[in-house]
């Protein structure tokens, strides 16, 4: 008889992304210590500071969020960048090529980090998978997080 068995008991293959609203409050509040940080460091004259800074974050914040959250979080680091790191400061403006390069970086660099947190999660799974199956055979406990067809004569 073939008989499925879960052998989740230990920790699961790939880790679950954090949940959308728990990243845009992650890059809202990060966002805010970066600007506020970089404003009193450097100064609101050089935005490519802020922009790296920004990016950096958003690939951070990118590593354990679903592919969904990318573009609010773009959003919510590109308006700390618009409004605080560029004088005058807590004003609002759209100067098309130079913003639209922005939205670009930030959101190219939060695809980026969770493309590549989704890869080498991927790739730790499967390596912790083919190694149970290969060494320890089918059905032990190096299988955790997998199923696995058991077939008792």
């Amino acid at each position: 008889m073939i008989e499925w068995v879960s052998l989740s008991a230990g920790a699961r293959p790939v880790p679950r992304p954090v949940a959308t609203p728990l990243v845009w409050a992650a890059a809202f509040g990060g966002a805010l210590l970066l600007v506020a940080l970089l404003n009193a460091l450097v100064g609101t004259d050089r935005p490519a500071f802020a922009l790296t800074a920004l990016s950096l974050l958003a690939a951070l914040l990118g590593g354990r969020a679903r592919f969904t959250a990318a573009p609010g979080t773009a959003a919510l680091c590109w308006l700390f960048l618009n409004g605080f790191a560029i004088p005058p400061a807590g004003t609002l403006s759209w100067a098309g090529h130079r913003d639209t390069f922005w939205l670009t970086c930030l959101l190219a660099a939060a695809l980026i980090g969770t493309a590549a947190a989704r890869l080498a999660h991927a790739r730790a799974a499967y390596r912790r998978v083919t190694a149970g199956v290969g060494t320890a055979g089918v059905g032990t406990a190096a299988n955790d997080g997998a199923d696995v067809i058991r077939n008792d004569p």
